[in-house]
């Protein structure tokens, strides 16, 4: 049986904190929690410093001791953004919870690493700071992603499923009363990737995509990869991004890349959304306009809910900031059934300062 979330006084408004794998950003929320649900009362998203951003996308070819320099780059910079974002809001907040920068993950050679010196963190922040939630569940047999079904179920469980386009699309949904979740397909990841090739951060809208030509061949290689056969529970990392699809890419035209690789990501995506009801995107893919008109064509007896911005960029730190609080409560907040981890846990690592 699944243990529903309560709320303790003590813990009731914290900062939740999310960088992902496309390094678009370091998203800040504060957010309340009570019976009611949650409020986000204040957001922002913070730019990487470009020698940082550098640094977070080479880390995985570093040595030892340069990785854990990098670690604590990246530490100084997320404790100084919670310090001023804290500051900034004018209202106090009881502690951090912080996803940290995936830089490996291997659940089935039992590794995952999500890059974050939590005592440092909470040293320069003054506030005590929940991290490392992967390795718990990882432990225990399990994937350690998705983490955010439990907020899914308990914050937004009035929509059929959550679809978060981030580096890589996952979806949450309920089946047969269990709340199953599991990674989809790479998304950002690869488009920023190709982007890159034309000077742009990202494909605005899905416009360079737009103007390319679709290549059915590379389409036909890409939903063939085995991944896709896979039964869930099931995750993705950059590691599979690069083995797995970089080499399909090379040798293709780069908009003809864009053009197919969206249509490969709206097909799979597609294939594992509900055939009825509401489903919220969330997520930095949510405002690629051709992404997801192709959604929306493939699936026309679904209705695609893009909410205000506030929750499409901040709902995976929000997400964080409640997983922080169930670990404080003592309250369970990894759900297996997700994951595929031998049992439900509490977990997360706790730096008081």
């Amino acid at each position: 049986m699944q243990e529903k979330a309560t709320h303790s006084p003590e813990n009731q408004i914290g900062i939740g904190v999310m960088s992902g794998t496309s390094l678009d950003g370091l998203d800040l929320a504060l957010c309340r929690f009570d019976s009611n649900g949650y409020e986000i009362l204040e957001f922002c998203c913070v730019d990487f410093p470009s020698v940082l951003k550098n640094s977070l996308a080479n880390v995985h070819l570093a040595n030892g001791l340069n990785y854990f320099e990098i670690e604590n780059e990246y530490s100084y910079f997320v404790a100084a953004a919670i310090r001023d974002f804290h500051s900034n809001t004018g209202t106090r907040a009881s502690f951090a919870g912080i996803h940290g920068q995936t830089i490996f993950h291997q659940p089935e050679s039992q590794l995952t690493v999500q890059m974050l010196n939590g005592a440092l963190v909470a040293a320069v922040s003054g506030l005590p700071t929940v991290c490392d939630f992967r390795r718990g569940d990882v432990a225990s047999g399990g994937q350690g992603a998705p983490l955010v079904p439990i907020g899914d179920r308990d914050l937004f469980g009035d929509y059929s499923a959550c679809l978060n386009l981030g580096g890589f699309a996952n979806i949450s949904l309920k089946k047969d009363e269990v709340r199953m979740a599991y990674d989809i397909c790479p998304v950002n990841i690869v488009l920023n990737l190709l982007a890159r090739n034309e000077n742009k951060e990202y494909d605005a809208e899905g416009q360079l995509a737009a103007s390319g030509e679709l290549d059915s061949d590379l389409l036909n290689r890409l939903n063939s990869l085995i991944f896709y056969d896979q039964k869930p529970p099931k995750s993705l990392g950059r590691e599979w991004m690069e083995n797995q699809i970089l080499p399909l890419l090379r040798g293709i035209q780069n908009r003809a890349a864009l053009r197919t690789f969206t249509e490969h990501a709206a097909q799979q995506i597609t294939q594992n959304l509900p055939k009825k009801g509401r489903v919220l995107v969330t997520g930095g893919g949510a405002y690629n306009d051709f992404l997801i008109s192709n959604i929306r064509k493939q699936l026309p007896t679904t209705e695609i809910i893009i909410p205000r911005s506030e929750l499409i960029e901040g709902k995976e730190a929000l997400i964080f900031a409640y997983l922080a609080k169930l670990r404080l409560d003592q309250k369970i907040n990894v759900l297996s059934s997700a994951t595929g981890a031998a049992h439900n846990s509490c977990t997360g690592a706790v730096y008081i300062p």
